[in-house]
């Protein structure tokens, strides 16, 4: 009980710094972000099941759209888990509406070679061509992915991350093309919400995204359309998950 009372006083006294540091970083975080990625970039994000990109990459979804970047976004599965593939297609698409990204840059791979399964290893050198094969045709220039951690640990996701880093350690990828990976951190920093944005400042990291209050309330607009998945521990993940309001990502 002394513990938690200690932990109470902290966030009590905390709180004001740092609702403080994030209205300043409103007003400053354009142009800093300005400096680190050129505005108009035609921009893929690649993520392994419908609901990640509301989940773990809003921050950065919203904070590329006020870089006005071309955001395009690789699925490289339906979902189908629980056999609710179908759903969650549509549920990724009504998503990616209220993120800004447009039907015709959404592309969905359901194939059996991509199962949505914890428990199955993606080929990494299948991944790996899907990927380069959509960064051609799309002429991207910036890959937004997960980092070895995957966020959560799910294998699906560090096979993404496998996959490009392959692509960039083996020089496969376009020339100026580079990429970004989504940092990981441990459980406690997680579900701490705006209070991880002291770490978050303090810790080197190539490009940081913080969201505007109204910007959280977009974010949470999109992880609402996916429905199917809003279950009573995913709703609190969505109100205390730091992924919500900050996303910290690093250069291959």
């Amino acid at each position: 009980m002394e513990a938690v009372g200690v932990l109470c006083l902290a966030v009590v006294v905390l709180a004001p710094g740092i609702f403080w540091v994030w209205h300043f970083l409103e007003r400053m975080k354009s142009q800093v972000q300005a400096g680190l990625l050129e505005r108009g970039s035609r921009t893929l994000l690649v993520i392994a099941h419908p609901d990640d990109e509301a989940m773990f990459f809003a921050p950065t979804l919203l904070g590329l759209a006020r870089l006005r970047h071309h955001v395009f976004l690789l699925c490289f599965s339906a979902g189908n888990y629980y056999n609710q593939g179908e759903i969650r297609k549509k549920e990724l698409l009504q998503s990616c509406d209220v993120l800004g990204i447009p039907p015709a840059s959404v592309m969905i791979i359901d194939s059996r070679d991509f199962p949505d399964d914890p428990g199955a290893q993606w080929d990494t050198e299948h991944v790996a061509s899907v990927l380069l094969r959509h960064v051609e045709v799309n002429d991207i220039d910036l890959v937004v992915t997960f980092d070895a951690g995957g966020v959560s640990g799910h294998s699906n996701h560090v096979a993404l991350y496998a996959a490009a880093r392959t692509l960039h350690s083996e020089g496969k990828l376009p020339e100026g093309c580079t990429v970004l990976t989504l940092r990981s951190v441990n459980v406690l920093r997680k579900y701490i919400s705006l209070l991880d944005l002291p770490f978050s400042l303090l810790r080197a990291c190539d490009v940081l995204f913080v969201l505007t209050s109204k910007e959280v309330a977009q974010a949470k607009r999109a992880m609402s359309c996916h429905r199917s998945q809003l279950l009573w521990f995913r709703r609190l993940y969505v109100l205390f998950s730091r992924y919500m309001r900050i996303n910290s990502l690093h250069s291959l």
